[in-house]
């Protein structure tokens, strides 16, 4: 009896692309591989019978446009706005659709890798590495109803590469502007029933200059940034026999940030004149067992998950350090039901239990400050997802969240989508609702100026839809598409300094925008493809607009391929004015913050199928501009480098 090779979420994907291309070439036809996200239901479904939004970048497209961090990467996908202190290893939050940073859910291979102890729980990206990266997807809409607490803006999903085919070394040098000197090396393939993937990467740059010199004492000179990152990463996989498969997943990241951090002892706050020392080691993993009933009918996914994040803070100023621990380990169960062709049940369950310590210098006459809190949640959800017909489909999806703090929660989502016959115009829409969960340190935390949690907190609670549009044209070279959004949130959590510096329910938001995109594939020589997204996040309780939330947003790019070893990829980013807050703490109201446009361009040469040259320049006409206010981004930087491998 032959193996059959049991499929999971994360390589799904993969195979039906690989089952397109095989059925295309039986009919020695050119290979038309069907595009498909798997964030948007779960499933691996392609992106014609989906309702959501959902952009979905892949290695090809990491490999040509030379990113090498999830936020350089994030920086042109529609609806998302990344704001980083300065370069690499800044401190970095993503706004999806004009929501907090903490309203969005990452995921790594399945594994949430938010930190229980960051103050406001949201993730950051700056130290993820893209080397090992498969594939990115960037869901966007309240999706608590799948993905639980956190959801509101969207889920960005990202799955790791798998081992396959004959055993392959790769190796990656890079090195160029700010000091940098990039390095990875990577092993995998796959033999009998064991696949396995092995990744190190090192990411250093010793002179990022961020600090604008208006920010600092008169005659004291700017300390540039010194960032280091070593990440480790595997991925295996073993089929135990014909219907039992286990799969692990492992990341762990040491970086290590100098950086001038401000003094908030005088007035206006200015930059130390020697930098901080800023650590953080993370380690993520999942194992989980993928057992197969019924001739396939019936697919049970058991998984364990663990987060472990530690920060340090090291200012120059002879006070302790800042200590920052967060763990979180989860346990889930999935079932996926076949219960006829083009009709799939989805039941879950999952409990996690996560814990935070921390210890802060604090300002009381007490000295150091610490805290420490625990948590955990139970959930249940189902899905349905259903193509009715042959041009219509629909996702539904329900939950219940029981949190151990504030009780339970349910949320719920629909998103049918259709193909209009003949025009083959696909009109899409989803509804649904989310929330998110009061972070530890808001319900247990304590901190500077006489802050304490409050353990009577509620979660913030979302409902919102978007419905649009997509349409191709002269066999699909020429995609256009629109989608109109809204998000409607309440019970925001914001401070609040009377009686008590604490933490209160009294916040309301409200966020609409539009997204519209072009793509054009003239041959195999050009493609061109431009996305346009305006945003608009007020307070519904002051009538003014959010921070760091630019009404206006574009991208536009085109990939040249002159000779089939050559290629080159031009970018051009416009974000519009902002309101922020300066750096120094000199204004009592925010003001708005001009615009900007960056220009990227990266070129990738395969000299033979074992070495590539590449080379990029960011930012190449050299603009000046600040992301937020008092950060300064890095100029013109010019890059290169070659990667080989054994086959």
């Amino acid at each position: 009896m032959g193996v059959r090779f049991r499929l999971t979420a994360a390589t799904a994907a993969a195979a039906i692309m690989a089952a397109g291309a095989a059925r295309a070439q039986s009919r020695s036809e050119p290979v038309q591989l069907p595009e498909v996200s798997v964030s948007a239901t779960g499933v691996a479904t392609p992106l014609d019978q989906i309702g959501s939004s959902v952009t979905v970048i892949t290695a090809d497209d990491i490999a040509r446009m030379q990113r090498r961090t999830l936020p350089d990467l994030l920086n042109s996908v529609p609806g998302v706005n990344v704001v980083q202190t300065g370069g690499p290893g800044g401190q970095t939050a993503i706004f999806m659709r004009g929501t907090n940073a903490q309203h969005v859910k990452v995921l790594l291979d399945g594994i949430d890798i938010s930190d229980p102890s960051t103050p406001n729980g949201a993730v950051d990206l700056a130290h993820i590495v893209t080397s090992d990266v498969d594939r990115v997807e960037v869901l966007r809409g309240p999706q608590s109803s799948l993905y639980g607490a956190n959801a509101i803006g969207g889920v960005i999903s990202i799955t790791t590469k798998r081992g396959k085919g004959p055993a392959k070394a790769t190796a990656t040098l890079e090195g160029g502007a700010m000091g940098t000197f990039n390095q990875s090396a990577a092993v995998s393939g796959a033999k009998d029933r064991i696949d396995y993937a092995f990744n190190i990467t090192h990411l250093r740059s010793t002179n990022i200059n961020v600090t604008p010199a208006y920010v600092l004492p008169a005659g004291q000179a700017a300390n540039p940034n010194s960032y280091d990152n070593m990440s480790y990463a595997t991925r295996l996989g073993a089929q135990l026999n014909d219907d039992l498969r286990v799969n692990f997943s492992g990341r762990y990241v040491d970086a290590k940030l100098l950086y001038s951090n401000d003094d908030a002892s005088v007035f206006p706050s200015a930059p130390y004149a020697q930098r901080s020392d800023y650590r953080s080691k993370s380690f993520y993993g999942r194992a989980e067992a993928v057992w197969a009933t019924l001739n396939d009918r019936i697919v049970h996914t058991f998984g364990v998950n663990v987060t472990d994040a530690r920060r340090s803070n090291q200012d120059p100023n002879g006070s302790p350090p800042q200590t920052y621990n967060g763990t979180r380990t989860s346990v889930d169960w999935r079932g996926d039901i076949k219960l006829a062709p083009e009709h799939t049940l989805i039941l879950g369950a999952e409990r996690s239990d996560e814990r935070a310590d921390g210890a802060t210098t604090g300002t009381f006459p007490a000295g150091p400050l610490s805290f420490s809190g625990k948590n955990g949640n139970t959930a249940g959800y189902v899905e349905l997802q259903s193509r009715i017909a042959e041009r219509l489909s629909i996702v539904a999806n329900a939950r219940i969240d029981d949190d151990d703090q504030f009780g339970s929660h349910s949320t719920w989502r629909i998103a049918p989508a259709f193909l209009v016959p003949v025009t083959e115009t696909k009109l899409k829409a989803t509804y649904g609702t989310a929330f998110k969960a009061p972070t530890l340190y808001e319900l247990y935390g304590v901190g500077d100026f006489g802050y304490v949690g409050n353990p009577n907190l509620k979660p913030e609670t979302s409902k919102g839809y978007d419905v649009g549009f997509e349409q191709p044209l002269f066999g699909g070279r020429l995609r256009f598409g629109a989608t109109y959004f809204r998000n409607d949130i309440t019970d925001l959590i914001n401070n609040v300094f009377t009686p008590v510096n604490t933490y209160v329910n009294v916040g309301k938001a409200k966020t609409t925008g539009v997204e519209t995109f072009v793509d054009l594939k003239v041959n195999e020589q050009w493609r061109f493809h431009a996305d346009y997204t305006r945003t608009n996040a007020t307070d519904e309780i002051t009538h003014k607009e959010l921070l760091r939330r630019p009404k206006h947003k574009a991208d536009f790019s085109v990939v040249y391929r002159p000779i089939e070893a050559l290629d080159v990829f031009t970018t051009l980013v416009y974000v519009g004015p902002w309101d922020d807050f300066d750096r120094q703490g000199l204004l009592t109201a925010p003001q708005t913050t001009p615009g900007y446009m960056v220009v990227n361009l990266a070129a990738n040469y395969v000299v033979n199928p074992q070495v590539t040259i590449f080379g990029r320049i960011d930012n190449l006409f050299n603009k000046r501009y600040e992301v937020p206010v008092g950060w300064q981004a890095p100029g013109a930087s010019i890059f290169g480098g070659v990667r080989v491998s054994t086959n």
